[in-house]
């Protein structure tokens, strides 16, 4: 075990991070046009499935809409998702590649993921990550996890490098002992998204239960 953990931070002390500037601003309400339906129908469904179990009074995973080439609407860090209708969303603009000014409250670590994959996949934009288990027989690819810090660079890109396409606008991929990315367009039926996620993960199964 200490070995592990050791070659677990060489590895994770050599990664980038992009700094977040909080300045005053209005959080996104959950229930407005500024978060499309599609993206909101699939987290609710995640929501009510479990997948986003609080411990101590917050949860875990991310989840986001690219608004525009620059601006990003994400979740919120350290709080709890279960309660949305409170808590809202944050929007982020991308100063450049490390910096990012954030709206009102300190966005999910899965920021640079976010941006990263959305630059990547010009034609999706809509993002969701869980900490929950991958269903034997699943097609979904994994990738290591241990060498990248959540919120990182090279998790971003090995992420984004990861991601597997199923559909002309569904594409995923695993983190082993993680937990996926779904990545959708907005115009994606939900329940299609829905659908592949039932198929493949089980959302009551955090991967801290391996």
């Amino acid at each position: 075990v200490l070995r592990e953990l050791v070659d677990m931070t060489y590895h994770r002390s050599q990664l980038t991070f992009t700094r977040s500037t909080v300045v005053e601003g209005q959080l996104i309400k959950w229930n407005t046009a500024h978060v499309p339906n599609s993206l909101r129908t699939v987290v609710n469904h995640c929501i009510a499935k479990g997948a986003y179990r609080p411990f101590m009074g917050k949860t875990v995973g991310h989840f986001a809409v690219k608004h525009s080439k620059k601006d990003i609407i994400t979740s919120i860090r350290k709080t709890n998702f279960n309660e949305l209708d409170k808590v809202g969303m944050v929007w982020i603009e991308s100063a450049d590649k490390n910096n990012v000014v954030a709206h009102g409250a300190k966005p999910s670590v899965g920021g640079m993921s976010q941006r990263i994959i959305f630059d990547k996949y010009p034609n999706l934009d809509c993002i969701v990550h869980f900490h929950c288990q991958q269903k034997e027989g699943s097609l979904v690819p994994k990738r290591s996890q241990r060498e990248f810090e959540c919120g990182s660079h090279e998790c971003g890109q090995n992420t984004a490098d990861g991601l597997q396409k199923f559909d002309d606008d569904l594409y995923a991929v695993m983190l082993d002992k993680h937990g996926p990315n779904i990545v959708f367009n907005r115009n994606t039926n939900p329940e299609k998204v829905i659908a592949f996620i039932e198929k493949n993960f089980d959302l009551s199964r955090q991967t801290s239960e391996l």
